[in-house]
């Protein structure tokens, strides 16, 4: 059963454990909740299906008692046995309209885009969202597609009027612009997993975009 769905906007997290393995998702998913934040992503390529659906469980029943949204990356079998809001699905993945016939028409599925072709088939195909970029070069996935820059988010952003995540790099100082350019929001991993204070990162994120003029997280 999924869950009621917030707005796709704002600030979209993503939990894997690679990228800070001493900080516990849990807790992480519990306190970003607490601050505002209603899209999260569960992304763990390290762990066998056993080990991903006991932790995506934990994850999964607290996203539901925070009224969040609980997408899983690329698995539509995790996705279903831990009955997620939706996948996240990349350019190497299960095709689109495979994922549609194994998840239904209710659940979301978003798509990793890098150019405006992929923008274009992936929007036809039925996708409710778009992940985009890496807008800057980051460190959270070493071997990323070239960077777009925000010029290439805003070359983009007339072809479709699906909700678009910028991703690659985003931080409070950038987000700005990245909303200014047309994103309705930012996936983030490093920004928030790394960040000495979650709720304070949270808040400063809430800055830019409120002097964006944009959607923040809350």
């Amino acid at each position: 059963m999924t869950s009621p769905r917030p707005p796709l906007s704002g600030l979209y997290l993503i939990l894997d454990p690679s990228i800070n393995p001493a900080r516990d998702l849990l807790a992480v998913l519990r306190e970003s909740a607490a601050c505002g934040v209603r899209l999260f992503q569960y992304r763990n390529k390290q762990a066998s299906m056993g080990e991903a659906y006991e932790e995506g469980v934990r994850l999964r029943e607290a996203a539901r008692q925070a009224q969040a949204c609980f997408i899983v990356n690329d698995r539509c079998d995790l996705a279903l046995a831990l009955e997620a809001d939706g996948v996240h699905l990349g350019q190497e993945d299960l095709a689109l309209l495979d994922a549609r016939a194994l998840l239904g028409p209710d659940r979301l599925i978003g798509i990793s885009t890098h150019n405006p072709e992929q923008v274009r088939t992936a929007a036809g195909e039925g996708a409710d969202y778009l992940g985009f970029g890496p807008i800057f070069a980051t460190s959270s996935k070493p071997d990323h597609e070239p960077v777009v820059g925000v010029e290439g988010l805003k070359a983009i952003r007339p072809l479709t009027p699906l909700p678009i995540f910028a991703i690659g790099g985003i931080q409070p100082s950038t987000y700005g612009a990245i909303l200014s350019a047309g994103a309705n929001g930012a996936a983030v991993m490093s920004a928030l997993l790394n960040a000495p204070d979650i709720g304070r990162a949270i808040e400063t994120f809430m800055q830019a975009a409120a002097q964006a003029g944009g959607p923040t997280p809350r």
